[in-house]
């Protein structure tokens, strides 16, 4: 569903965090800065004897110094090792199919677990700080062609929702253009008991619970998008956050990535 946006104006180029209380609860809201924020894709799964470390060093990476104004991570659990004895109840058909779309764009020559994308494009080297860094900061040093906003807030009801907006920032750049919106949740752990991780206790962060897209930007929706997103009451008091994303549906290379935690 695509929303009006006329008259909606951007307030700043800056990057704007901000937090309060209203008369029905809380509200939180986030919005990109001039450059182009990376987004960081594991591709993993709970049957996968090689992903745990690959979990682990997503998990560490806000420690690292890599906030989520310096990229945006997202940990997408596939399907596609259950039938090896153990179930990711993380794991989701789609996205071992947005895994398979990626390699199908020319950006991966294949699939596999654990697989790191840096902006649609396949990273092998995530385990080389220094390459790491230098691709973060490349990216940081590019202006940015898409300019987002996050919102969450409480209704009078009691629910809660999040609202989130892309704008090309020239009209040159709203050509196959999709944006995605991501709720993922953090400090999860299994009890694996079965499979090649039998016996482990595995931890994991930023693993993405649903995914909603794609919606079209481009100049039928006047170069600008929103859309708004009911959030189910069982993330009530969960460890959550709201990413979003946009991204060239014929390269697969992401322009602009957002993310805001839960003020919930």
């Amino acid at each position: 569903m695509y929303l009006n946006q006329a008259g909606y104006a951007l307030l700043s180029s800056l990057l704007i965090l901000s937090q309060a209380t209203s008369a029905f609860g809380a509200e939180c809201s986030i919005k990109s800065g001039p450059q182009a924020t990376p987004l960081l894709e594991l591709y993993t799964s709970e049957g996968c004897s090689s992903c745990p470390p690959a979990d682990e060093w997503l998990s560490g990476i806000a420690a690292a110094g890599f906030t989520s104004d310096k990229v945006v991570p997202l940990a997408f659990h596939v399907d596609y090792w259950d039938y090896i004895g153990w179930k990711d109840r993380f794991g989701k058909p789609e996205f071992s199919a947005r895994q398979r779309q990626a390699a199908k764009s020319g950006l991966s020559t294949f699939v596999y677990t654990p697989q790191v994308m840096l902006n649609g494009v396949d990273f092998r080297g995530w385990q080389q700080a220094s390459r790491f860094n230098q691709l973060i900061d490349a990216s940081l040093k590019q202006a940015a062609k898409v300019t987002m906003n996050i919102s969450m807030a409480e209704t009078a009801d009691g629910k809660h929702k999040a609202t989130v907006s892309a704008q090309s920032n020239t009209p040159a750049d709203t050509k196959n253009l999709d944006a995605y919106i991501a709720v993922y949740e953090n400090n999860l752990s299994s009890e694996v008991k079965a499979g090649e991780n039998s016996g482990r206790q595995l931890r994991h962060d930023y693993v993405v619970r649903e995914l909603y897209g794609p919606y079209r930007v481009d100049e039928a929706s006047g170069n600008e998008w929103r859309q708004g997103l009911a959030l189910n009451t069982v993330w009530k008091n969960r460890d959550i956050g709201i990413a979003a994303f946009v991204q060239n549906r014929s390269s697969g290379v992401v322009l602009q990535a957002l993310s805001l935690k839960s003020c919930f």
